[in-house]
């Protein structure tokens, strides 16, 4: 087996990692320390495996540094309890900012965390049985399930090889259970600990983040090929035959460096469910192995697949697994959106589509949720990538009685955003995130307005357009497979990348490198207009942009 470790030198996080294998750092006694206000910059890497960011208010760095910390849960499938849903709400309200963040990967995230409520958060957590571990960090992250039930019976086997993968691929490590439970500090000197090897992972665990989704066609809701590992279901008369297996997929790119890029993962072959296990295991050790340790840019799947190919990847699966991969069965994507508003599941049970603006639960909608979860306790809250709340489980009483109760919240069940709002994304960017360069959860609601006013100018009132903003180039909210995106560049300014589509299999394309903020509506406002007069019957206006007006700017230029 090929490996590049050792072969040149290693990042800084290589180097920690094998000197404390257990992950544990000096996070424990750092915690114990009421002297101290944050941890160490080795602890804030350890941190992340542990499901926690370090971070400061960048809206008060003028009056110094207030350190505070971001709590992601690791929620296989984005499947909870309505109790579960309860102790998140309860945990939002006593140690964070009173909101709950749903992220883009089906997870909750708490913000404005101090560092000495970050133990009994994640303590509580644990009690909830849902954890923190590995919902960031050099492991495989959150692994994504479908959540909307209304398609097909074979949704509910897909969530159960969904979330078998996720314990199958979990990290071992007992410095977790130590640090957040026991709340004892392990001794890294202690020959167990020192000596620790991951039985998956190995002493170093990846050389950076692994992500894995599921999903079933023609419903693309997970954005399946931006993902390190993708499984497609294929559904034959409700049954699940088997899965394509994608590979190779990431957002990840930094600004000024062409050798980082969006990709899309590659379609291999077919397998059949009995061999789920052993195929992720696979795809993950070729990262494992072969992944870039000397340049973290550079530390992706994406990267191995590009550079080694699909042939390269196939039979190191099959060798891995102990299978042989079958041709890629024939599968089609439509859409990627999430259904909102009362609908029926394939069961015969009602589930309710909530929208929950840039995925910040808060005010009158936080209450509420929490209501329904207190008084609804059989529920299902299932969190979707595109940062929405489903409601599931609920029978017709049920749905009688909780569409009165949100009326009474006046949270809206029916026409819950404009089409343009409902069909946006952003990431938190600032205040909290330390990579963030510009504004995107707090920019991006007033900035579609703004787009709405150009569409209606135009007769283009009721068009869907896939808009996304982050904050910076690592693409936590999928731009690059918008039909608009907006990516921070510095504040105020943005790049604009167009040509996305609606079923997420094609990588938008760079447009503007610099727009400042006063000038989007002049930049925009030309091509919607050529859209709207030059676009074929009922075509996107990303399949307008790939078709046309791409290839024509960047012929220009």
């Amino acid at each position: 087996m090929t490996t590049i470790e050792g072969s040149t030198k290693r990042t800084h996080n290589e180097e920690i990692k094998e000197v404390i294998p257990t992950l544990a750092g000096t996070i424990a006694a750092t915690i114990a320390d009421e002297s101290a206000d944050h941890f160490s910059e080795d602890d804030n890497q350890f941190l992340k495996f542990h499901g926690s960011y370090q971070q400061d208010d960048r809206d008060l760095r003028k009056t110094g540094k207030k350190y505070i910390m971001m709590i992601r849960g690791r929620i296989p499938g984005g499947v909870m309890t309505a109790k579960q849903w309860c102790v998140f709400d309860e945990l939002a309200s006593t140690y964070g900012n009173n909101t709950l963040r749903i992220t883009t990967r089906q997870s909750i995230q708490f913000h404005g965390v101090l560092k000495g409520n970050l133990r009994p958060l994640i303590a509580k957590i644990n009690e909830s049985l849902l954890s923190t571990l590995a919902a960031c960090g050099d492991v495989n992250r959150n692994v994504l399930a479908p959540p909307t039930p209304a398609y097909t019976k074979a949704r509910e086997q897909v969530y159960a090889d969904a979330h078998k993968v996720a314990m199958a691929l979990a990290p071992q490590t007992k410095a977790y259970h130590s640090i957040w439970i026991d709340g004892v500090q392990l001794d890294n000197a202690a020959e167990e600990n020192k000596n620790f090897v991951d039985p998956l992972y190995g002493k170093t665990y990846l050389p950076r983040k692994f992500k894995t989704a599921f999903v079933i066609p023609p419903v693309n809701d997970l954005d399946v090929f931006t993902n390190c590992l993708g499984f497609i279901a294929i559904v034959e008369n409700d049954k699940l035959i088997g899965y394509n297996l994608a590979v190779g997929g990431g957002m990840g790119r930094s600004h000024g460096n062409e050798a980082t890029y969006p990709r899309l993962a590659d379609v291999i072959g077919f397998f059949t469910p009995d061999k789920i296990v052993e195929v992720a295991k696979a795809v993950l050790t070729i990262h494992r192995d072969f992944g870039d340790r000397a340049d973290r840019k550079h530390a992706r799947l994406k990267y191995v697949v590009a550079e080694r190919g699909v042939k390269f990847m196939q039979d190191e699966v099959n060798q891995r697994a102990g299978i042989t991969l079958a041709p890629a069965k024939p599968y089609h994507f439509t859409t990627m959106q999430d259904l909102l508003g009362w609908h029926k599941a394939v069961d015969g049970t009602w589930f309710l589509g909530l929208f929950v603006n840039m995925g910040r639960v808060k005010d009158a909608q936080k209450t509420a949720l929490r209501q329904i979860a207190e008084k609804f306790p059989h529920l299902e809250f299932r969190l979707s990538a595109n940062q929405n709340v489903i409601l599931a489980n609920a029978s017709d009483a049920d749905k009688v009685a909780i569409t009165a109760l949100l009326n009474a919240a006046a949270v809206k069940m029916e026409n819950q955003a404009s089409v343009l709002h409902a069909a946006s994304m952003a990431c938190p960017a600032l205040p909290t995130c330390g990579l963030a360069l510009a504004e995107s959860e707090r920019y991006l609601p007033g900035l579609v307005d703004r787009i709405e006013k150009i569409a209606g100018d135009l007769g283009l009132g009721s068009e869907e357009i896939i808009i996304r903003s982050t904050g910076c180039p690592n693409g936590c909210a999928r731009p690059y497979m918008a039909e608009i995106a907006f990516v921070g560049k510095a504040p105020g300014r943005y790049q604009v990348w167009l040509g996305g589509n609606a079923s997420g299999t094609r990588i938008n394309r760079l447009w503007k490198d610099v727009v400042k903020d006063p000038d989007m509506e002049n930049e925009l406002r030309p091509v919607l207009a050529r859209f709207a007069k030059e676009r074929n019957a009922n075509e996107r206006f990303g399949d307008w942009c790939d078709r046309v007006f791409l290839k024509e700017t960047i012929s220009a230029n």
